[in-house]
């Protein structure tokens, strides 16, 4: 018999869309969610877009209705992360508008001579006086964040510079390296618990991707359920050690 949770974290690209293109199984599975009450978060390590922009591309382009508060960006979960440390209350962030209003919206100040902590993630206008300030600040004692760290990034020209590039220009500079927030690192996921009040036990992760997406649900000690329709492969997952809790070829496989 299937186990039933009571909530469920999804990943985006290669699970609920494949770039452009819709994966129907996906809003169908989104639908059962919401019919049956199930909270849910859909879990990005893109920090450069708000939760508001994400959920309106999915409404408008995936045919799911989904709302800002059912995105939980690495931004979002970066925010949470320094708040939690309770270091100080001033940030130098290298990164895009959906990084930096998360930081802002947690009360924080920026500040880029004296930061309490340096948050870099993708910048698409990164320079190398931003990459000063941050070594500068870093080495003078500011506590060193990185909000994921995926290398690199699949657009229509190919494989990009992702926010792990960026950052890993910081810690060659600095000698340091970065507390990483996003997948598969666990600080995600276990925000993304307590946002909900669950134990780990009673929510699963759900993803394309067993780099990513699986690994953080093992990392955290979360069930996961990876779905055939993206990056990983059936002969992938024979080579691996700690298997996927769950395996389907799609979405409508699965009873919520």
């Amino acid at each position: 018999m299937q186990k039933k949770y009571k909530a469920y974290f999804i990943d985006l690209d290669g699970t609920l869309y494949r770039g452009k293109e819709k994966i129907p199984a996906a809003s169908r599975f989104i639908a059962r969610l919401q019919a049956q009450n199930i909270p849910f978060l859909v879990l990005t390590n893109n920090t450069t877009q708000t939760p508001e922009v994400v959920a309106a591309n999915l409404t408008k382009n995936y045919d799911m209705q989904i709302k800002p508060e059912n995105v939980f960006t690495a931004g979002l979960a970066t925010a949470a992360y320094i708040r939690s440390l309770n270091l100080g209350n001033r940030v130098y962030a290298i990164g895009e508008l959906g990084l930096k209003q998360a930081i802002l919206n947690q009360g924080f100040q920026f500040d880029d001579l004296n930061p309490d902590y340096v948050v870099v993630g993708l910048d698409w206008d990164v320079t190398y006086r931003k990459f000063e300030k941050a070594t500068l600040a870093i080495q003078k004692g500011a506590k060193f964040i990185g909000t994921n760290a995926d290398t690199n990034l699949p657009n229509e020209r190919g494989l990009v510079p992702g926010a792990g590039s960026v950052i890993a220009l910081v810690e060659r500079s600095t000698q340091q390296t970065a507390t990483y927030v996003g997948k598969p690192q666990p600080i995600m996921l276990e925000a993304a618990l307590k946002q909900f009040g669950l134990r780990k036990e009673e929510a699963v992760m759900v993803g394309d991707n067993y780099n990513t997406d699986i690994l953080a649900g093992i990392n955290t000690g979360v069930d996961t359920l990876l779905v055939y329709t993206g990056y990983s492969k059936p002969a992938d997952i024979e080579k691996v050690i700690v298997k996927p809790t769950h395996e389907i070829q799609s979405l409508d496989e699965w009873d919520v």
